[in-house]
């Protein structure tokens, strides 16, 4: 008898749902955009209603639908959220307010107690996991910053003045549950409105990217994975933990490992969706004339362009950090000769400017010689974006097999759980495997070193100060 797995990604732009068999061959997909966030108040960043919710039951029904064998041989969910979320919770588990995005100024603090409705805090993996089990569980390693975490034992912290200092009491959280354990068991109401005969296991992952860098392969030390999505970053493989000033370690997906996360690009994906939507009608239009998604048709066009866009430069400082409030996005470099699609190969090659100087800086501070970049999320659908990557680095870039590395990895959760394979490693072994190797362009390389060192290495440098003296007017 088949045996098939649900891996399930929760990003901050779309849920995608995969049903693979146990060799990772993708056999079903389905997926269902959020609504955009809402901004009530400046620094305030919340989900409209139930929306993540709703994405993703609505995603998991799409998939069902798009997938033509037996429902009752899918024998268990993996479940991946977006983290560095907050969710407040009523008692019966239905929420108290708005989900919090990781974007919200309030994530930058303890939780505050305001609403007499929350008995509940938790991330958006325990919001999800509670949906789908009716169970106050929750995945032990999407708890980063923030959290009363015990990383040692991935329990809650025994002491309750840690608690008490991130703003929460001990019954206001769920119980941790380590990757490749159980949640919970589907409720018996969605195990009959998804049509199947028994309830499903619901597996516990990791953090987002953690669980990206599980279903992108790796497994080693010196191997690194840029996820291209909204927020976009690098992440390198540890059996230590080890603090940094360019990166950060944040818990893996397999229980008492690492993964070291460079500094990202916030709303990094998200910008180059906001400039298709910028360009217009004329954008839709052409890719419908040819049959081909937008971003096809942009990407197919951008190609055209030099390389260097004839000097026009990006800089992505779309969504500003805490920290530097005042920065804003820039495009410098204006002739006769820029059209749309210079700024759109502007904005992929300021993305690839970034993963090339934060996964270096990452590499360097951390004393690892890189021996394999693996890319993964939804820009690296992007060959264009791939071979700027690739060029970037002079070295081959890496691009694995299928739609969501993070519904793959949560799969990889739900075989180690069943006992399908012995350990995450032969999980992989047997999961994960490679779409394309994007080999570096010498002469292309040359010009990008150029550019960077001369020019977008230094450009804050002179842009910061007149950005400060705006920024009072404008913000």
């Amino acid at each position: 008898m088949s045996k098939y797995l649900m891996g399930i990604d929760n990003g901050s732009q779309s849920t995608k749902v995969v049903i693979f068999d146990e060799f990772g061959k993708e056999l079903a997909f389905g997926s269902c955009k959020l609504k955009p966030n809402l901004t009530p108040t400046p620094g305030v960043v919340i989900h409209p209603e139930d929306d993540l919710w709703d994405s993703v039951k609505t995603a998991i029904k799409r998939c069902l639908e798009n997938f033509d064998g037996d429902r009752n041989d899918i024998i268990g969910i993996g479940l991946c959220t977006i983290r560095c979320c907050r969710v407040l919770l009523k008692g019966d588990g239905s929420l108290a307010e708005p989900a919090i995005s990781w974007m919200d100024v309030r994530m930058k603090g303890p939780y505050v107690h305001e609403n007499e409705d929350v008995k509940y805090v938790t991330s958006t993996t325990g919001y999800i996991s509670n949906r789908l089990t009716g169970e106050f569980t929750d995945c032990a390693s999407n708890y980063e910053f923030g959290w009363p975490l015990d990383r040692n034992t991935l329990e809650w912290a025994q002491d309750d003045d840690v608690i008490k200092s991130c703003g929460l009491t001990r019954e206001m959280l769920f119980k941790p549950v380590k990757a490749g354990e159980l949640l919970g068991m589907l409720t018996p109401e969605l195990t009959k409105e998804f049509g199947f005969k028994n309830p499903i296991p619901v597996v516990s992952t990791s953090n987002d990217k953690a669980v990206e860098v599980l279903g992108s392969g790796i497994d080693a030390e010196n191997s690194v994975m840029v996820s291209l999505g909204t927020y976009i970053a690098a992440m390198l493989y540890s059996n230590e933990y080890v603090e940094g000033t360019s990166f950060w370690p944040t818990l893996a997906c397999q229980p008492y490992k690492y993964v070291y996360e460079s500094n990202g690009i916030r709303r990094g994906m998200w910008t180059v969706t906001w400039l298709k939507n910028v360009l217009g009608d004329e954008i839709v239009q052409k890719a419908k004339e040819l049959n081909i998604s937008e971003e096809d048709y942009l990407n197919m066009k951008a190609a055209e362009v030099p390389v260097g866009s004839d000097g026009l430069i990006t800089i992505l400082d779309w969504l500003a950090t805490h920290a530097e409030p005042f920065r804003k996005g820039m495009m410098i470099g204006f002739d006769q000769r820029h059209t749309k699609y210079h700024m759109y190969r502007s904005v992929l090659e300021a993305i690839s400017f970034a993963v090339k100087n934060n996964v270096c800086a990452m590499a360097e501070e951390a004393n690892v010689a890189l021996d394999e970049i693996i890319i993964t999320g939804g820009g690296a659908k992007s060959d264009l974006l791939m071979q700027m990557i690739a060029d970037q680095f002079n070295r081959p870039i890496i691009r694995k097999v299928g739609t969501s590395c993070g519904a793959l990895g949560s799969a990889i959760c739900v075989a180690k759980y069943l006992g399908i394979y012995d350990s995450f490693g032969e999980a992989i072994e047997n999961m994960v495997s490679v779409d394309r190797i994007f080999e570096p362009n010498e002469e292309n390389h040359k010009l990008y070193d150029k550019i960077n060192r001369e020019v977008v290495q230094q450009v804050r440098t002179y842009t910061d100060e007149i950005l400060k003296k705006s920024y009072p007017i404008f913000k």
